[in-house]
């Protein structure tokens, strides 16, 4: 039997299944009633994990959630096509494929061999969450000039291999590695 999940005690980052779609909570807020008899309300901000939807809804503190079957599972990035991305699961050695829409901007981080969790729902890949740095190597990037400082900034702009574009300071020089933030798709230093 699913495990059922009370609407009161849904909070940040919780997850949970409503008409058989994977959710993911958001933020949670509480109403308790100010008359007799009223119900207390729980409003959520949810994101639908198939589509990434993001709304808010209103729930009765009794409505129960199901827990839903998701599973995060290790995978390495092999190469995309034009039926989408493909990753092999490190646990069952089976490809799996994400389509170009669910994929979005992941590719600015991934070379062949990168190691991300994709996250599986009753079995088949809906998404994917990339390590929260990657090192990749600048393709190319202007030569730093020495008291080149006049606008205040210390940074130039470089291109990884990915094609990805980024600042980086000015000493670091074309075919160095560097650590980049999934997150912010900043400089984090030399790898």
């Amino acid at each position: 039997m699913a495990v059922l999940i009370d609407a009161i005690s849904v909070k940040r980052k919780t997850l949970f299944e409503l008409d058989n779609v994977p959710y993911a909570c958001l933020e949670s807020e509480i109403s308790s009633p100010t008359a007799r008899g009223g119900q207390t309300l729980v409003r959520l901000k949810m994101r639908n994990l198939l589509t990434s939807a993001v709304f808010e809804k209103t729930f009765k503190a009794g409505e129960k959630f199901k827990e839903p079957d998701l599973q995060m599972v290790p995978a390495t990035y092999l190469y995309s096509d034009n039926d989408g991305s493909h990753f092999l699961d490190q646990d069952s050695f089976e490809t799996l494929t994400l389509p170009e829409a669910v994929m979005g901007d992941a590719l600015d981080f991934l070379l062949e061999g990168t190691l991300i969790h994709l996250h599986r729902y009753n079995g088949n890949p809906i998404g994917l969450q990339l390590p929260p740095n990657v090192e990749l190597t600048v393709a190319y990037t202007e030569p730093g000039v020495r008291g080149d400082t006049s606008s205040g900034s210390v940074t130039k702009p470089a291109r990884l291999e990915t094609g990805l574009e980024i600042k980086v300071p000015l000493f670091i020089k074309e075919g160095e590695k560097v650590k980049v933030s999934t997150e912010t798709r900043e400089f984090g230093g030399r790898a």
